[in-house]
């Protein structure tokens, strides 16, 4: 992990290396933030769809890759996820074939997310997801 940016209060910020590390780094450093806000039970599908946001970037762009977490501040609110690179080019969700190896990132992002999009940031994009808190 090259930088940790307010773990404590409303958001957590991270940056990582571009090196395959940072797929167990940031599984890891979002299933903890996660718990140590109470909300365990996004832990997994979080961790899920962030492995999968940071392998398209390791795949794709070239440098340090950000992941943000923005807590809901309401008790039926929205946890926020955002993953950024360097690539400006926004991704594109494939239809692969059933024998295809990969592929399927965009899509599981889609059908396990209240919503998803990207925007441009300085020097490349970010991808974010919302998941709805359980009530």
């Amino acid at each position: 992990m090259i930088g940790v940016i307010d773990t404590e209060g409303d958001c957590a910020e991270w940056t990582f290396p571009a090196e395959p590390g940072a797929v167990r780094a940031a599984r890891a450093a979002v299933r903890d933030r996660l718990r140590g806000w109470g909300l365990d039970s996004l832990a997994d599908v979080t961790a899920l769809l962030v492995s999968e946001l940071v392998t398209n970037a390791l795949r794709h762009a070239t440098g340090p890759i950000g992941v943000r977490l923005s807590r809901p501040t309401a008790p039926l609110g929205v946890l926020l996820v955002e993953v950024s690179d360097s690539l400006p080019d926004p991704p594109h969700a494939l239809a692969p074939h059933p024998d295809d190896e990969g592929g399927r990132g965009l899509q599981l992002v889609a059908s396990s997310s209240r919503a998803w999009g990207t925007r441009p940031g300085t020097g490349g994009k970010t991808v974010w997801f919302e998941l709805a808190v359980p009530g």
